[in-house]
């Protein structure tokens, strides 16, 4: 795998398989990027499983904290490392020794440490380094862009919508033009009346 550069559907066939994501590494802060990345993903429905040794028995977001992944009582689908790129080896190891092995190791934003993704990934193991799945997340399911961010991909197809207000996107779409809203399919309808 060349961990540079990942193409759309390794990334969204990941995002699409996993359901239990152990984070290892959450703050229990509200202003910090992994309790972001953390409720973000809890609210699409993954089941987050936060790790954090001195945080271990409280609860972040309702859910109960583990000090370790092995003390984690059921599968891990995915191990999201919000640690220094120096920790993830021993994150790694840690994950390889689970009776079930996780089938993916994702490395947070700034983190990368090829010499732990080469051992994952003998193991069997699929790697993301560097990426962060909310972002990734946002941006397949054209959530990002249609909040307002540049996906810097052009489309004249029009999103799918599943009912008013905000949505939950969907990764399966094929298109990553963002959405619209009552008041824009208003205000073309009347452009094209006006012959604009």
């Amino acid at each position: 795998m060349n961990h540079d550069n990942y193409p759309d559907p390794y990334i969204r066939g990941i995002l699409n398989t996993v359901k239990t994501i152990a984070m290892v590494g959450i703050s229990p802060k509200d202003n910090r990027p992994s309790y972001f990345a953390f409720k973000y993903l809890l609210d699409r429905g993954y089941r987050m499983i936060p790790v954090n040794p001195g945080q271990a028995g409280k609860d972040i977001l309702g859910q109960k904290v583990y000090a370790k992944l092995s003390d984690i009582p059921e599968p891990i689908d995915m191990v999201d490392v919000f640690r220094a790129s120096q920790f993830a080896p021993a994150v790694v190891d840690e994950a390889l020794a689970l009776k079930q092995k996780p089938q993916v190791i994702w490395m947070q934003l700034g983190i990368r440490n090829d010499e732990a993704a080469a051992k994952a990934e003998a193991a069997g193991v699929k790697v993301v380094m560097n990426r962060c799945p909310k972002i990734e997340y946002g941006r397949l399911s054209s959530e990002i862009s249609w909040m307002g961010v540049n996906s810097r991909t052009i489309s004249s197809k029009k999103a799918q919508l599943m009912g008013k207000g905000v949505q939950r996107m969907s990764l399966n779409r094929t298109t990553m033009s963002g959405g619209t809203t009552d008041a824009t399919d208003r205000a073309l309808k009347r452009d094209e009346e006006n012959g604009h």
